[in-house]
């Protein structure tokens, strides 16, 4: 049994990009994180020291995006998937980054990758 928290829509601004203007000002990030945990321990014991702090992750993802420059979406999510794989009670992470208004005529575009954890 597999359970899953979801963090949708975390909207952080950070340079990103290959082009001159995209590596000189901030654009927006559109960030969805899905975690494949067990939950059973904190919803038996109501102890927040069994749970996942999907809010101190949510936080470190945040301050991570906000001051990292990389030229590629692939590299972000790869690096928010570590952060997020930290915590060793994750056990699939799946992170979708959205460049919104990137591509003329689409309102949005996006990579969404899935990292687990090494047996």
């Amino acid at each position: 049994m597999t359970d899953i928290i979801e963090i949708q829509d975390l909207l952080v601004r950070t340079i990103i990009g290959i082009n001159p203007e995209e590596r000189e000002n901030r654009q927006d990030v559109l960030i969805n994180l899905k975690f494949a945990v067990d939950i059973r321990p904190a919803g038996q014991s109501d102890n927040i020291e069994d749970a996942v702090n999907y809010r101190t992750i949510c936080k470190s993802v945040f301050s991570f995006v906000e001051s990292s420059s990389f030229m590629l979406v692939e590299k972000l999510c790869e690096e928010i998937a570590i952060i997020c794989l930290k915590d060793r009670r994750i056990q699939t992470v799946w992170v979708s980054v959205e460049k919104p208004g990137a591509l003329r005529f689409a309102t949005s575009v996006g990579i969404t990758i899935e990292r687990s954890q090494d047996v």
